[in-house]
C-alpha cells in the first residue's frame, strides 16, 4: 500500500502571498522628511515677506511648484501656517503664499498699535482706521473689481481724503434731515457716529513751508497708505496727489472679506464712490448683489 504524501510548494516556484490579494494592506505613504518639513517652513517664510515676488526668486517658484503639484507637501505647509496663526488665504504665481495673521499670532498687527505709532489721542486712532477704510472702499469699489483678479486699482492720498469729505458731508446731510443736530449715541453706526471727527479736522495744517502736517487728514491717510505700501499692499506710483498707489493681488485678497464689514457697507451705500484714476466723485451705489467673498480673508489688522 503505497502512501499519501502532500505535494509540497515549489522551492523554485514564484513565492505565494500569504494572503488573498484583496486583503493586502495598503502601501505606506510616503514618510515626510526633515527636509520637506525645513522646506515648507522655508515657503511660509516667503509669504511672511508680501514684497517678495516669485517670479524674482527661484527658490521661492519651486516651492510653489511643489505646493501646487504634491498634496502632502501643500499639507505640511498649511499645517506650518497654522501653527505659526497664519490664515492662507491664496497660493499661486500671481500672489505667491499669500497669508494674513490670526488674531492671536504673534505676527498680528494690531490697529490700537499702528494708531499709537503716530499719536494717543483717541480721536486720531479713529481716523487712521477710517482711513485704512477708504483706501480699502476706493481701491476696490465695485464688487466685480474684488472678483477679478486682473484687477488693478488706483488711489491717490488726495482723493481718498476727497472721498471720505464727501461721505461726511452725505452723512451730514442725512443728520440733518432727520434733525439730529447733536453728537450721536454710542451705539449709532460707526461711520454715524465719526463724521463729525474726520470733518473738523483740517486736510493739510498749515506750515511755513507748506507740508502737511501728521495730524491733518491727508497726513494720516498718506500714513496708511505708507503703511500699506511697506506691507506690500499697494505700490506707490508717483507723487502727484498727495501721493499715487496701485493695488497689490495681496491686498485684493485681504480687502474681499472686508467688503462684507458693516463699516464698508455703509461707506459705500451712501453713493460716494471713487473712480479708478484714484479721485472721488459722486455717483449711484454700486450694486453689491452676487459678491462672493474669501473664506477666512481678513485684514491686516485687528481690533
Amino acid at each position: 500500500m503505497t502512501e499519501q504524501h502532500a505535494e509540497p510548494d515549489d522551492a523554485w516556484g514564484e513565492p505565494q502571498p500569504a494572503y488573498p490579494a484583496e486583503a493586502a494592506p495598503p502601501a505606506a505613504p510616503a514618510s515626510v522628511t526633515p527636509a520637506d518639513a525645513a522646506d515648507a517652513a522655508r515657503l511660509v517664510s516667503f509669504g511672511l515677506q508680501p514684497k517678495l515676488m516669485p517670479a524674482r526668486d527661484a527658490e521661492y517658484t519651486e516651492l510653489l511648484r511643489r505646493y501646487r503639484e504634491e498634496p502632502a507637501f501643500a499639507r505640511l505647509a498649511d499645517a506650518v501656517a497654522t501653527g505659526l496663526g497664519l490664515v492662507v488665504l491664496e497660493v499661486s504665481t500671481r500672489a505667491g503664499m499669500a497669508v494674513t495673521a490670526g488674531e492671536d499670532s504673534v505676527f498680528a498687527v494690531r490697529m490700537g498699535d499702528y494708531a499709537r505709532r503716530a499719536s494717543s489721542d483717541t480721536a486720531d486712532r479713529f481716523l487712521h482706521g477710517l482711513a485704512h477704510l477708504a483706501v480699502a472702499a476706493m481701491a476696490f469699489p465695485r464688487p466685480e473689481d474684488l472678483a477679478d483678479d486682473a484687477y488693478i486699482g488706483r488711489i491717490t492720498v488726495n482723493g481718498v481724503d476727497a472721498f471720505v469729505r464727501q461721505a461726511c458731508h452725505r452723512l451730514e446731510e442725512r443728520a440733518a434731515e432727520q434733525g439730529d443736530n447733536t453728537d450721536p449715541a454710542t451705539d449709532a453706526p460707526g461711520l454715524e457716529s465719526g463724521w463729525r471727527v474726520y470733518a473738523r479736522r483740517s486736510s493739510t495744517g498749515a506750515t511755513k513751508d507748506a507740508r502737511r502736517l501728521a495730524g491733518s487728514t491727508t497726513g494720516i491717510i498718506g500714513k496708511a497708505a505708507a503703511f500699506l505700501a511697506d506691507s506690500g499692499f499697494l505700490q506707490r506710483t508717483g507723487d502727484d496727489a498727495g501721493g499715487t498707489y496701485r493695488t497689490t493681488a495681496r491686498y485684493q485678497l485681504q480687502v474681499r472679506d472686508m467688503a462684507g464689514s458693516a463699516a464698508m457697507a455703509e461707506l459705500l451705500e451712501l453713493g460716494v464712490v471713487p473712480v479708478t484714476d484714484g479721485s472721488a466723485t459722486l455717483l449711484p451705489p454700486p450694486d453689491t448683489d452676487g459678491l462672493e467673498l474669501a473664506a477666512d480673508a481678513g485684514l491686516p489688522f485687528h481690533s
